[in-house]
């Protein structure tokens, strides 16, 4: 059956373009029409999905006429003033951005662990996690489900490219700039081989990201937290259903281009083991357990970078602490910290829509001559 039209808004950026690499790798849709939606900049460039040559269009409100789901990848101050026109359109959006995430008319939906929420959307919107919350919550939603989960310490590496294209160019052009010139080994030496290289001071990092790791992410809040930090910790009480969770992370910025990894340290209700923690991960279809200390088998960024699932690894009872776990996860930021959770959601949309004439109860409101029923749901 021919699915609903979908369009996927900075589909040139480096999310959007990761998105349609998911598309042409997923054939669980057949969508009608798939719509390239860009800022006047990129319009006008030919993309190929699934075999066929798409013209990228310019972002305007009619851009979205006779959309049904709209994917945004765009900065907030764009998801805040499109989104809102998208729906008005008829379309239902599904939001990369941290602009609605914290809205309590907008679900943050992982499909693994509240797929549910989709059903409640006043808005018509959706949102995507932050990276960062999405790299383990497949894991961590998976073993809440089982155990209840209490209590969460966090510490997270995260990848360059979470800063977007700017973050990887600056790593790269850190790298150059000290590859073999013996720096690292005194202080402010790596700052002195950036600048003889003429790289600007003015970096999406505060300090030095070659050859080093920086402990921040994101901007400053009250007391000393991070904006990452506080991500980490409000988004997975909303996605859990644990308003009182509670959760102290520590964000850190690592020279590694994809993939985002965290310790965490998980507290539950109820007594846990590893062995069961192992059955438990065995038994979710989006977690890859890849723990053999003595093999030297553990997930790191280089081996699960362009992959789906998570991985988890490092599996331990932790020492002097009662019903918890400690273990490491790995999970590509651009996958499923954010393109292929994104894709997912719309997949779990595209899976309730049905066209007008198969369905049998009375007509919903119709918009722009399509049925409002996903919208309206």
């Amino acid at each position: 059956m021919i699915g609903p039209t979908l369009a996927i808004v900075g589909a040139t950026g480096a999310v959007g373009t990761v998105m349609i690499d998911i598309i042409n790798s997923r054939r669980s849709v057949s969508w009608a029409e798939i719509r390239l939606i860009a800022s006047v900049r990129s319009a006008g460039k030919k993309i190929s999905v699934r075999g066929e040559q798409y013209v990228v269009v310019e972002l305007t409100a009619e851009a979205f006429d006779g959309v049904d789901i709209a994917m945004f990848d765009v900065p907030d101050e764009i998801s805040e003033r499109w989104a809102p026109a998208a729906v008005a359109r008829g379309a239902i959006v599904v939001d990369n951005s941290g602009a609605f995430r914290m809205d309590p008319d907008v679900p943050l939906v992982v499909p693994e662990v509240n797929a549910a929420a989709l059903r409640h959307r006043p808005k018509g919107i959706i949102s995507n996690p932050n990276c960062t919350t999405l790299s383990m919550m497949a894991a961590v939603g998976a073993l809440h489900a089982e155990f209840g989960l209490t209590e969460l310490v966090v510490a997270s590496y995260q990848a360059a490219s979470g800063a977007g294209r700017p973050g990887v160019e600056r790593l790269y052009a850190e790298l150059a700039a000290v590859a073999g010139k013996g720096v690292g080994v005194r202080g402010g030496d790596i700052a002195q081989a950036l600048a003889a290289a003429g790289l600007p001071a003015q970096s999406p990092f505060p300090a030095p990201l070659a050859m080093n790791v920086v402990p921040w992410a994101g901007s400053l809040r009250p007391d000393g937290w991070s904006s990452e930090e506080l991500k980490v910790r409000n988004e997975s009480r909303k996605i859990l259903g644990i308003p009182d969770l509670k959760v102290s992370a520590t964000c850190v910025r690592v020279p590694v281009v994809t993939t985002h990894a965290l310790a965490v340290h998980a507290v539950f209700a109820t007594p846990v083991t590893v062995e069961q923690a192992r059955k438990v991960f065995a038994a979710a279809p989006s977690v890859v357990l890849a723990d053999d200390p003595a093999a030297g088998v553990w997930p790191t960024p280089a081996a699960v970078v362009g992959a789906d699932p998570t991985y988890v690894g490092r599996l331990r009872q932790a020492l002097d602490f009662v019903n918890t776990l400690d273990f490491f996860v790995c999970g590509d930021n651009l996958r499923k910290g954010a393109a292929l959770n994104t894709y997912e959601i719309a997949e779990t949309l595209a899976a309730q829509w049905q066209p007008v004439s198969a369905r049998s109860l009375a007509p919903a409101k119709a918009v722009s001559g399509r049925s409002e029923t996903l919208r309206r749901e």
